[in-house]
């Protein structure tokens, strides 16, 4: 009979813990293998996180996003240039100033871009991030890599000729891949979270089947860097492969929702239905899914990433507060 119960238990797909927050799990943490990935403000949000912290983070997927130091700390710029390609970001002025940055120490030490990967993902009919936009996102790091012979093993790849709209491929088949429609989840018959696994820690060594891991709430408060508000929601998402639980090394992904794609307005879809987890147990990778909140004051009514500094003028920098809060909880799950 308990074998019985086990099997049923297994088939039936991912465990979803009580929706309580609580701390962070502490795993057995491979730091060689934390990556992060995002969507349209989560991918200008997992740039900054790749550039700031090359220490923490190795590996990015940017899925509809632009290069990093796009806005320069201005709205208008995030919403002309950064979004309509009007006019088209200069890739190589902005490495040239990540590299002064780097100088004074406000990022991280660049070399620590060696031998990363880093894979830019949009749709030919993304019609809200211009493709010419997120084919500099990439053109930004060509450019860090022609400027520096000690970045010789730094890959990028730009992957902008699939037809789908702004918004993260999966595998099933429907009519919305030709649209920009919540949850920002097209049905193209694509699996971009498989693609994005496979860009960033390797070809799989087995087929993905269904998630069979444990999706856990935490406290999103607890990892306020200084008990600073990093304008976060109270609860986020792990999700935890069986073999991460059972004390196995463990990799660790951090998957960045898009604007208007927080758990308050479209619920867990993004969390369970975007593709990761069921990848996530064939890498042995844990992955976090920070949630924004939407505010007024300052103005961040559709819980964006703060990509433009809605949260102080350092947003992009290790300073950075949101930046820092996905440090201290990368941490909390015992990256040492």
């Amino acid at each position: 009979m308990k074998r019985l119960l086990l099997l049923a238990a297994l088939a039936a797909g991912p465990a979803i813990a009580a929706d309580t927050p609580a701390a962070l799990p502490a795993l057995k943490i491979d730091a060689s293998r934390v990556t992060v990935a995002g969507l349209s403000s989560g991918a200008y949000m997992a740039t900054q996180a790749q550039v700031a912290y090359p220490d923490v983070f190795h590996g990015a997927a940017l899925v509809a996003g632009g290069p990093y130091g796009c806005a320069g700390g201005k709205l208008e710029t995030a919403l002309g240039a950064c979004m309509k390609g009007t006019p088209v970001p200069d890739a190589t002025a902005l490495a040239m100033q990540a590299r002064a940055r780097a100088a004074k120490g406000e990022i991280g030490p660049l070399a620590r871009l060696d031998g990363v990967t880093i894979y830019a993902l949009h749709g030919a009919q993304d019609a809200l991030v211009a493709p010419v936009v997120a084919d500099a996102s990439a053109g930004f790091y060509d450019a860090l890599k022609k400027g520096d012979p000690a970045l010789s093993r730094l890959r990028v790849e730009n992957d902008g000729k699939r037809a789908f709209a702004h918004n993260l491929p999966i595998g099933a088949k429907g009519d919305d891949c030709d649209k920009s429609v919540s949850p920002f989840l097209g049905h193209c018959g694509f699996d971009a979270a498989g693609e994005i696994f496979a860009k960033l820690y390797g070809k799989p060594a087995t087929a993905a089947g269904q998630a069979k891991g444990e999706l856990r709430a935490f406290d999103q408060d607890a990892y306020r860097p200084d008990g600073k508000d990093a304008f976060l929601g109270a609860k986020g998402y792990v999700y935890l492969p069986p073999d991460c639980l059972a004390g196995k090394p463990c990799g660790v992904m951090v998957a960045l929702h898009g604007c208007k794609q927080n758990v308050d307005l479209i619920g867990k879809a993004f969390v369970e239905d975007a593709g990761f987890n069921r990848w996530a147990d064939v890498y042995d990778v844990a992955v976090l899914y920070p949630q924004t909140r939407a505010v007024f004051a300052p103005l961040n009514p559709q819980a964006c990433w703060d990509w433009w500094g809605y949260s102080g003028e350092n947003y992009d920098t290790r300073a950075g507060v949101q930046l820092r809060w996905l440090v201290d909880a990368v941490r909390g799950l015992g990256l040492k």
